[in-house]
This record gives structure tokens, sequence and C-alpha cells, in this order.
């Protein structure tokens, strides 16, 4: 939804005076009407008073003209008409819109028993009230909007510097100015929130943007290291092509190569492999989950080093544990770790792998799921691990000087470990002799 880019000072301005040019005059007849009906009540009432206290004169038996005198008010004519035709106080007047007149029969009294009295009350009076308070109000509504007005394009200002600031921020965030922050002292209001809310941005951002040339720099340095190390096998099948095209077919080192450009082109293509396991593992590797039996798994490596090197004690110990993985990812990490077990014991060293059941209580990897998890152990007796490089050999293309692979080999193991909600570590055998001891532990479920 596009954001509306209008001044908000503009608009909180705008809006203010609008609901100030509609309440002030709802207020204004309100109260002109509320002061109308009173002033009309207060005369009714002051006419009907003024009539009551003549009754109550003449009960007493006042004289008629005592009674005018005590009967008169400001604004209030007082005629009094006896039954002999004398009038007292005020001479008559006729009424009109202009006079509210009202008129009594004494009652009592020996002279004023059946006199004429007439109020009259002049109500221009109250409409001249009237329309002074409306000349007030109108002056005093029109004052208001203008002292609002200068009141709000000061006030929002202030109000209003906050999101000045935050502008400012961003616009030297924007220039390249890092690691300014607004700091807000209060967090319990709308600005207060919002500039919160904009330190956590700025935080997420730097860190992502720190994550990515982190990243970036460590794909430039794969990237790199990665063409060093086809480098050498391309070289490898360049120099053995080359030459065979100069010796020609009779050529005596013919065979030989030969053999050179297949294990060269062999190389290079395990390499490449690699490199395409890695960008499974990175984009997220799609597992093929089935029931697999990790004894055989262990079992067929141990089968396949026999060939390879007849003199070498490889042993299997443990259960016959079975659980949900991809057996041909699992079996990939067995085969890079025996490799690596035997290129440490060499070809007359000892190699065991042990497959048991480990309990989750007490602290399992994290990661693995259930109450339990599957561990197989691949130790050797050869020199081992020292401790500083047992994190540092899972980083792309370490290795070291007496190994003759890509060093990709662990970091790929671990990732389909970690693929499968595990994790591939290395430390010392548990049997406290000497060589290396690399732990690979796998969730039932």
């Amino acid at each position: 939804m596009p954001l509306r880019t209008a001044s908000l000072r503009r608009r909180v301005t705008w809006l203010a005076l609008l609901v100030l040019v509609v309440v002030l005059p709802v207020t204004g007849l309100v109260v002109k009407s509320v002061f109308d009906a009173q002033a009309e009540r207060n005369l009714d009432a002051l006419l009907s008073g003024r009539t009551q206290l003549a009754q109550q004169l003449a009960r007493q038996n006042v004289a008629p003209a005592a009674l005018v005198r005590r009967i008169d008010a400001d604004g209030v004519r007082v005629t009094l008409v006896l039954r002999s035709g004398q009038v007292l106080g005020a001479p008559p007047v006729e009424a009109s819109s202009a006079v509210r007149q009202v008129r009594a029969t004494l009652q009592a009294g020996q002279r004023t028993r059946g006199a004429e009295l007439t109020l009259s009350a002049d109500t221009s009076l109250l409409a001249e009230a009237s329309g002074t308070l409306r000349r007030t109000l109108l002056i005093s509504g029109a004052a208001a909007l203008v002292i609002t007005a200068v009141a709000l394009v000061v006030g929002m200002r202030f109000a209003l510097a906050p999101l000045d600031a935050m502008t400012g921020l961003a616009r030297s965030i924007a220039a390249g100015r890092r690691g300014g922050r607004l700091q807000p002292t209060r967090d319990d209001t709308e600005l207060g929130r919002t500039a919160a809310a904009f330190d956590e941005m700025l935080d997420a951002l730097e860190g992502a943007e720190q994550q990515a040339r982190g990243s970036e720099a460590r794909m430039r340095e794969f990237v790199a290291d990665a063409a060093h190390e086809l480098r050498t096998p391309v070289a490898g099948i360049r120099t053995a092509a080359e030459t065979l095209l100069r010796l020609g077919p009779d050529a005596s080192r013919r065979e030989e190569l030969e053999l050179l450009l297949v294990r060269e082109s062999q190389r290079a293509g395990a390499l490449v492999d690699d490199l395409l396991d890695l960008a499974r593992i990175d984009a997220g590797l799609e597992l093929r989950l089935r029931p697999v039996r990790l004894k055989e798994i262990a079992v067929a490596q141990v089968e396949r080093l026999r060939l390879a090197a007849p003199e070498l004690t490889v042993e299997v110990v443990g259960e016959d544990l079975e659980l949900q993985a991809d057996p041909e990812r699992v079996a990939q990490v067995l085969t890079n770790l025996t490799n690596n077990a035997r290129t440490a014991a060499g070809d007359r060293g000892k190699i065991e792998i042990l497959v048991r059941r480990v309990p989750g209580e007490g602290g399992g990897p994290e990661g693995a799921a259930g109450p339990a998890y599957a561990e197989i152990v691949v130790q050797d007796n050869g020199p081992g691990v020292l401790p500083v490089d047992r994190e540092r050999i899972f980083r792309r293309l370490v290795h070291s000087p007496a190994t003759r692979g890509s060093g990709l080999g662990l970091p790929i193991a671990r990732g389909f470990a970690r693929a499968h909600g595990g994790d591939l570590t290395c430390g010392d055998r548990a049997d406290g002799q000497r060589g290396a001891a690399f732990r690979l532990v796998l969730p039932f479920g």
C-alpha cells in the first residue's frame, strides 16, 4: 500500500483547525441556546415571584403605595389599578413582542382587594444580552482559531522533533555513516516505541549487512581456494594431454601418461562433486529418508577398507540400531571418516567403529530429537588432532600438508549430519589411548 507523504505537521494542523471550526460553532450555539433559555426562565421566575410577593403583601394589608414600592425591581414596571380606578406605579403600557406582562388580581387587603396588578418586563434587554453573548462567542472563537493555529505550528515543531531526528539518522546511514542510534529515553509512548523499533531495525539491518559482507568475503575466499585446488588437476590433465599429442602414438610413456590423465581427471571430478555437495547443503539439502541399519553401513565400510588395505585392522562394535535417515548420505559420511582414519593410522594401523544408543537425558547434542540418539564413533590409533585444530578442520578447503584430499570431506560430512538434525565433532578417544575420535550423532525419528 503506498504511503501518503503529505506533511504531517500540515495534516495535523489542518485537522485540528477543522475540528475547532466544527466544534466552536456547535459549542457557541449550545451556549447561546442555554443562555437564552435560562434568561427566559429567570424572567418568568422574577415576574412570578413578584406576583406572589404582591399577594402576600396584600394579605398583610399593606398599603397600595407601599405594596408597589415593595414589589418594584430593576427591569420590571409595576402598575396597580385599584377598584376606585386610581393608578399607582408606572403608567400602563401595551403588551407587545418587546414587552412581557403578567396580570393578577389581588385577593386580600382592605384597599387592595380586587385591585388589578400588572407587571411588565422589557425583553429588549434579554435580546441585547443575547446579541452581546453572540458577538463575544464569535470573537473568542476566531481568536481561538488563530491562537490554536499558531500554537500548533510551534508545538508540532517540538512534538515532532524525534521524527526529524529519525529522518536525519536515516539519511546519515544512507550516506554511509553507520552506528548512529536514536536511543529514546522512554519507550512507553508512541514516538518512543517508534524510535525503539527504528533502533532495532537498524541493529538488524547492520547485523545482516555485516553477515552479508562476511558471507561475501568467505565466498570469495572459497571460490579462490576452489579455483586453486582445481588448477592442480586441470594443469596435470593439460600437461598429460599436450605430452601425448607431442610424443605421438608410439611413445614408450604413453601408458603412463594415460594413467596420469585418468587420475587427474578423476581428482578434478571428485573435487567438482564435492563442490556440488556443498552447494546443495548451502541451498538446503533434500534427504531421502527411509529405515537404515547403521551397523550394516559400518560393516560395508569395513569390507571396503579390508579390500583396499588388507593389513589394516578394522573392527565394528555395538548395537544394530535402526533409524530414519538417508542411507547414501550416511554412507558418504562414514566413507569420509574411515578414509581419514586410514590416512592417519596408516595401512598397518587400527580403526574402530562404535555404534551405540545414547540416552538424551543429561546433555544430548543440540538438534538431536527425542529422548535418545544414535552415536557412531570412528576412532584410530594415529597421531590424533590437536585441540586447537578440532574445529578448524571442519572449515572448507582446510587440510594438513600430509593429506592429499581437497579439504572438503569433513565440511560435507558435517553438513550431511546437521541436515539430519545431528552433528559431527572431533575429540580424544574415550579410552584415553592415542588417536582421534570422530563422533557422529543422529536423532531417532
